[in-house]
């Protein structure tokens, strides 16, 4: 059976706005459009689109799961909108001063290897790109190439570096 291609997403300061906490408000979600044209070059290039988020904000109780569920859709719904299709969303709820050490939260990476089983992904043919050194670190522990950019960086800067 051949394995899929894909590109894991880290999602505040990638996908929408960092806003130097968490996003808490529906109404602060803001989608960064100038990574519409990149995202869907890679899909066309045959990558799958994974988002991997640490949403520890939910243990703390500043959004509940509802309003993250909201925002998931909305990006969903708006790349969507934009011939872009996120594969899937995993998220972690925890946070370690309220949850303690869990196995999901990044740096670690549970949730990327979920995703690697779930949808047979190919390591070799893999790449995470985040914002923040835990999504690179997360990606190397599961076996697969981390790409640290800046917060809200256009990721046509570093298409050169998949595939």
């Amino acid at each position: 059976m051949e394995q899929n291609k894909a590109v894991f997403l880290d999602r505040d300061g990638v996908l929408n706005k960092e806003l130097g906490d968490y996003v808490c408000n529906f109404d602060d979600f803001k989608i960064l459009e100038h990574n519409f044209k990149p995202l869907k070059e890679l899909q066309d290039r045959g990558y799958m689109l994974i988002v991997i988020t640490n949403q520890g904000g939910v243990a703390k109780g500043w959004y509940s799961e509802e309003t993250l569920g909201q925002m998931h859709q909305h990006l969903k719904d708006t790349y969507a909108y934009h011939g872009i299709h996120i594969t899937d969303i995993y998220y972690c709820r925890h946070h370690p001063q309220y949850n303690g050490n869990c196995l999901c939260r990044k740096p670690g990476s549970i949730m990327l290897e979920k995703a690697i089983a779930r949808f047979n992904i190919d390591k070799k043919q893999a790449y995470f790109i985040g914002d923040r050194e835990r999504d690179v670190l997360a990606g190397e522990a599961a076996g697969i190439k981390g790409i640290l950019i800046n917060s809200d960086q256009p990721l046509d800067e570093v298409l050169h570096l998949i595939g």
